[in-house]
């Protein structure tokens, strides 16, 4: 079921809330609870019922593998062997139903051989229940977590807001909620705050990620098929995507957080305005914030992270970066997109530690912080290419049109003018009169996107205007930062009521249009 749907805004989220509540206000927490995790699995179920059974089995297998390892008078020999089984079995699950068909593949190309799998359907949200139930197990370990209820576990894997794109919880802060009885009964404002983010989220993805996709969509697709894009051409399609998905998927992010404050429960942040990072160390503090955890507590960190000097830093940071991708997709795209994130990290490590001499006599003014700000942007989009498109030659194809390969478009006149520039350059750069390729083009792309863009720039976002009413969990301490402007802050208001409800009703008009989130392939 999608959040951007009719039947989801208008029947299941009302008839959910309505009997949570009826029960929770009569003191029957346990079948509220239990209400709400059947919910979540006929929400889960909707697309596939087959893969409920999927995720009951997975919930069950590691509850019972964390009772077991937070048992006391466990021998330590029996708890590392359930510690290594418990993740072994969660990783299984994952690389069958996500890799099995990609590790098929490329054997057969290497090795020339002909082995055939049936195509496996990759069930919804796998990537991310999975995590989340690793998490657990190894925090079970480590004696990190207490010992599970049942109930308040099962509601901890399948919350529906967070089910199907994260944002990716850690079982401390969501199971302690789900004990407390007050956030079983109905709160005004906690409400009406999950309402505001859920329709600001909502309009995010309907109204600006769904219009951009359009151009770049159809764009990466021309790519893919041998198209050539031009310098013009090519940076409208990487800018569409590359607001495409931080609108998506920071969309997705906020409605999940508006509807676990409609139940009164709190969810962690994942986005805080990443485009406005300055490095690409800051961008995935602010990008995909929960994952990002998840790399850094479980994986960087178990491999030694920054303890083992530095060469063996720049292997951890490449490596987890790598995986990070593989995570994404099973593909090599991907993996290349992860591994250029991975260089990033540590070219952007070098440069820190050169620095940082001069960084102690003369802090880093306005100037260089918007010329680092916009280099990180750059390297960001160069890396979207290899994650968008769906093959190599498409990526390339896209980069040498963003880096004048392909000449650059504009009027026929202006063209010819400029044409003694393009004899300088030895015919590296050349310019040429506008074509009309197989996809949508001209100004409207480009301003959709430069719109998009100027939002993401220099608007606050969600959290920031809610930071009164503190919306979610700081993934990083210090995260959620005051607003200067008091206008933009949100507050209970007539005002804040009229201009929410009319990014309401302008997203409710266009819902006709129904698109999946793109983390969902994920």
């Amino acid at each position: 079921m999608l959040f951007n749907t009719y039947h989801f805004i208008f029947a299941f989220l009302p008839v959910t809330l309505l009997v949570f509540f009826l029960l929770g206000s009569r003191g029957q927490t346990q079948l509220a609870m239990g209400w709400l995790v059947v919910a979540s699995l006929f929400f889960y179920g909707f697309w596939n019922p087959a893969y409920v059974v999927l995720i009951v089995l997975s919930l069950l297998v590691n509850f019972a593998f964390g009772r077991a390892l937070i048992r006391e008078g466990t021998p330590p020999g029996r708890r590392k062997a359930l510690l290594w089984l418990g993740v072994g079995l969660n990783l299984s699950l994952l690389a069958y139903y996500k890799y099995a068909n990609f590790f098929v593949d490329n054997v057969n190309r290497l090795a020339g051989t002909s082995f055939h799998l049936e195509t496996i359907v990759l069930p919804l949200a796998i990537s991310f229940f999975t995590f989340q139930q690793i998490a657990f197990v190894v925090d079970a370990y480590q004696g990190k977590a207490q010992e599970p209820r049942f109930l308040p576990y099962c509601l901890f894997v399948t919350f529906f807001p967070q089910l199907i794109a994260g944002p990716i919880v850690h079982h401390g802060e969501m199971m302690p909620q789900f004990l407390e009885k007050h956030r079983f009964r109905f709160q005004s404002n906690a409400f009406a705050i999950g309402l505001t983010i859920f329709l600001l989220g909502l309009f995010k993805k309907v109204i600006i990620a769904d219009e951009v996709a359009a151009y770049a969509s159809a764009a990466f697709a021309g790519a893919d098929s041998g198209l050539t894009l031009t310098f013009f051409e090519a940076w409208t399609a990487s800018l569409s995507y590359a607001m495409q998905i931080y609108f998506d998927f920071s969309g997705y992010s906020d409605m999940a957080i508006g509807l676990g404050r409609m139940f009164g429960i709190k969810l962690p942040m994942n986005f805080n305005s990443p485009y406005k990072a300055t490095s690409i160390v800051e961008f995935w503090r602010r990008w995909h914030m929960t994952l990002s955890r998840f790399l850094r507590d479980y994986l960087y960190i178990p491999l030694g992270g920054n303890r083992k000097g530095p060469t063996r830093q720049q292997i951890n940071l490449l490596l987890t970066m790598l995986l990070g991708g593989l995570w994404h997709g099973a593909g090599w795209n991907f993996i290349i997109w992860g591994g250029l994130h991975g260089l990033y990290l540590i070219i952007n490590h070098h440069w820190r530690a050169w620095r940082q001499p001069f960084r102690e006599q003369r802090p880093v003014g306005w100037f260089f912080r918007l010329g680092y700000g916009g280099l990180t942007f750059v390297a960001v989009m160069i890396a979207w290419s290899f994650f968008r498109a769906t093959t190599f030659d498409g990526a390339i194809a896209i980069l040498r049109g963003m880096f004048g390969f392909n000449g650059i478009s504009m009027p026929d006149g202006l063209a010819t003018a400029l044409g003694s520039l393009a004899t300088a350059t030895g015919g590296w750069i050349h310019f040429e009169g506008i074509q009309q390729n197989a996809f949508p083009i001209g100004v409207p792309a480009a301003l959709w996107a430069l719109g998009a863009a100027a939002v993401a720039f220099l608007a606050p976002n969600v959290c920031q205007i809610m930071h009164r009413f503190e919306p979610a969990f700081e993934t990083y301490p210090g995260e959620l930062k005051r607003l200067g402007s008091r206008w933009l802050t949100w507050h209970p208001s007539t005002g804040w009521a009229v201009a929410v409800a009319v990014l309401g009703f302008w997203t409710f008009a266009n819902l006709t249009r129904v698109s999946e989130f793109l983390y969902f392939q994920f």
